[in-house]
């Protein structure tokens, strides 16, 4: 059973910065590296979204709203993660989760993103 463990949310001003991580504790190595692995959002009263995807060959994805804002990496011999989120909104407070894309269950806790002054 893969268990995603997302960390690095935080209180953040509009404007600001926040560097969220992932790390699939109980993915094997040999699943995770071919794996494309994103960051997905739920908003308050909203479905979840994908918001960014990287894939093996680290191509990446970004969804509309964050392009331009947001990176996505990984480091696949720490079976990582990351999102790289700048100039910051309210718009993206969310709870932040990683998983495979597309997803197979196994949702972990997230990590709160709250962008506010």
């Amino acid at each position: 059973q893969v268990h995603f463990l997302e960390s690095g949310g935080g209180l953040v001003q509009p404007g600001g910065s926040l560097r969220l991580s992932c790390r699939a504790s109980r993915m094997i190595t040999s699943t995770f590296n071919p794996a494309t692995m994103g960051w997905y959002r739920q908003a308050p009263e909203k479905e979840r979204e994908l918001v960014a995807s990287i894939s093996s060959g680290r191509t990446t994805n970004f969804a509309d709203s964050v392009k331009g804002r947001f990176t996505i990496s990984r480091d696949n011999a720490r079976k990582s993660v990351y999102l790289q989120m700048n100039s910051l909104e309210p718009e993206d407070t969310a709870v932040y989760y990683c998983n495979t894309v597309p997803d197979g269950g196994n949702w972990g806790q997230g990590t709160q993103v709250t962008v506010s002054s």
